[in-house]
């Protein structure tokens, strides 16, 4: 059985491309769209959609490729490039009468959110970022033996076949090799719900790695002709990051300002799954993004 939301509705909706969607939705008042990462589902925004859902209608779905969303086949680049599942969630949102909406998105989400925000700029109002930096400058920023701590990145970026026998072969290590090394507070995580996002994640495969291919090949491109275009994200942002640019030597606030002028970059010390490990740090900072 699925896990969910406490309290949440958990329903499927339309995407784009005929694609269905699996989302949790609950509270009431303006929209907040929550977009999950790797290896996990819309279970890991729970505390910050209840923490919200008193004064906004919070929507958390499933990715295409994730979760309980459906997992088309990666007939061409574009089934899994982020343009097309940025498509899904304005798509989504739409089926829900919300033409217009607050998007946040954790890691893989948040490369689909940053592409939302440059693609739907009239239906984007605000947009958070947990953990990233755009797909274009993540390739950018690693270099040599620390790039190492991206290791899955260049893993799933092959052509198909042998990357999705490596894993598939051994998904509840590789899967929960993430849960436990990117986590500070591993008591964040218990242990119906990392079993869950193992569950979850060994089902789904061959779509996640076709979404990570995607981001080695279609998104950097779509990106670079934003680059090139002079694009920004017209909306406020807010960022929240792990120190990456220290440990990998860059500086994210400044990659982040080339992209958003409207930008709020903040550090946190909680790891990379900080919606679990501080909800409340990532709610206030989300009802902050809202207020300007």
């Amino acid at each position: 059985m699925t896990l969910t939301i406490p309290g949440f509705d958990h329903i499927r909706l339309p995407g784009a491309d005929g694609v269905e969607l699996a989302a949790a939705v609950g509270g009431s008042g303006s929209p907040v769209v929550l977009l999950h990462g790797f290896p996990q589902t819309h279970l890991m925004w729970r505390h910050v959609a209840e923490r919200l859902a008193d004064e906004h209608t919070v929507i958390c779905p499933d990715l295409r490729g994730y979760g309980a969303s459906d997992k088309p086949a990666a007939a061409d680049p574009d089934v899994y490039a982020k343009r097309t599942m940025a498509a899904d969630v304005v798509t989504l949102a739409a089926a829900l009468g919300h033409e217009r909406f607050a998007l946040v998105g954790h890691d893989r989400g948040a490369l689909v959110a940053f592409r939302a925000g440059l693609d739907h700029p009239e239906t984007i109002t605000h947009l958070g970022i947990l953990d990233i930096v755009p797909t274009l400058d993540m390739w950018n920023v690693l270099h040599g033996a620390s790039a190492s701590i991206g290791y899955h990145l260049f893993l799933m970026a092959q052509p198909p076949g042998l990357p999705e026998a490596m894993i598939a072969g051994s998904a509840d290590a590789f899967f929960g090799s993430f849960l436990d090394a990117w986590a500070n507070d591993p008591t964040a995580m218990p242990g119906d719900v990392r079993a869950e996002y193992l569950r979850a994640s060994a089902a789904a495969v061959t779509s996640i790695v076709a979404d990570y291919r995607a981001s080695a090949d279609i998104d950097i491109m779509h990106d670079q002709a934003d680059l090139d275009a002079g694009s920004q994200l017209a909306m406020p942002v807010t960022v929240i990051q792990q120190d990456w640019g220290a440990q990998l030597g860059y500086d994210a606030a400044r990659v982040w300002k080339a992209w958003a002028p409207d930008l709020d970059h903040r550090l946190t010390r909680a790891g990379h799954f900080m919606a679990e490990e501080a909800p409340d740090e990532i709610a206030a900072a989300i009802r902050g993004l809202l207020a300007r």
